[in-house]
């Protein structure tokens, strides 16, 4: 038990640089965004108009197939992470693989790249007459689709660029849980007659799940706040079709209506909190401590 003398080592004032931070970066914004998006304001001036934007907001014609098109990509993207990130990080922990450090560098390499950059250069890949996928597939005898301008398979294009960008993320949070794995688990089920596969069900997949976890939540917040590679590749369409909540708000702000495009912002804080909390608390039930 520590004595009352070394309880009171630790001031509470300690905590007031970190408070401050927190204070003005986070919560003040917070706060602020919440009072403007009750208001009609410009750079210059404000008027308090109640929650006029919000109703405003929700009589968008694009919102119901945005929010749509929202909840498919969180999806596809964060299961095809999880799925993916989870079979290269356990080919890329074994210790067969003589190159794997310099694999998973190639794999992480799109993390370092500009989505920005990443976007522009897709888009010309996926041209439906240059773009060099289309072409390969032409020296094969298929005719390559319009990727990014058939309304159908715009958001999945996207999609799919959203995952070869960030599956090495996922990999290396797998790779991180796997190395946590203590050796002497999989040496008892080899003493105990357990093979390749039986290693993997009853021991990696139990035991990896923390890892499992974060990437879920961190793939699934960053598909439903996803933005900047449709505002590059399609600028959300042909038509509606790559609309996110996000580009709506994005639009609403580029058309001066700032205070909708904050009531906006409020509102797919709300969206995102919503989703992602009770999916944190679901999946979290059951990890296994080591």
């Amino acid at each position: 038990m520590l004595s009352e003398k070394h309880k009171k080592i630790y001031s509470p004032w300690f905590i007031l640089p970190g408070g401050l931070i927190y204070f003005i970066f986070f919560l003040l914004p917070t706060l602020s965004s919440l009072f403007f998006s009750m208001t009609w304001w410009t750079l210059d001036k404000w008027e308090f108009i109640g929650f006029e934007n919000f109703t405003d907001f929700f009589s968008e014609a694009s919102l119901n197939i945005s929010i749509k098109n929202t909840l498919i990509y969180a999806v596809l993207t964060s299961g095809m992470k999880v799925i993916f990130g989870l079979l290269l990080g356990v080919f890329l922990s074994s210790p067969a693989i003589k190159a794997r450090n310099y694999l998973r560098s190639v794999l992480f390499f799109p993390n370092l790249l500009s989505t920005l950059a990443v976007g522009i250069a897709f888009q010309s890949l996926m041209h439906p007459t240059r773009g060099v996928i289309n072409t390969a597939l032409g020296y094969l005898g298929i005719k390559g689709p319009d990727w990014l301008g058939n309304t159908r398979l715009a958001l999945y294009s996207v999609a799919l660029v959203d995952i070869w960008k960030g599956v090495g993320m996922a990999t290396v949070i797998y790779i991180s849980g796997l190395a946590s794995i203590p050796a002497q688990y999989y040496e008892a089920a080899i003493v105990d007659g357990g093979n390749t596969f039986d290693k993997f069900r009853y021991i990696t997949l139990p035991l990896i799940r923390p890892a499992r976890n974060s990437v879920i939540i961190l793939s699934f917040i960053g598909g439903l706040r996803t933005f900047d590679l449709i505002m590059v590749m399609t600028k959300g369409g042909p038509g509606f079709s790559t609309h996110t909540m996000s580009y709506v708000i994005y639009k609403l702000y580029t058309n001066s209506l700032y205070g909708l495009s904050t009531a906006g912002n409020v509102i797919m804080f709300i969206f995102i909190a919503v989703l992602a909390f009770p999916l944190y608390k679901f999946i979290t039930r059951t990890e296994v401590e080591l």
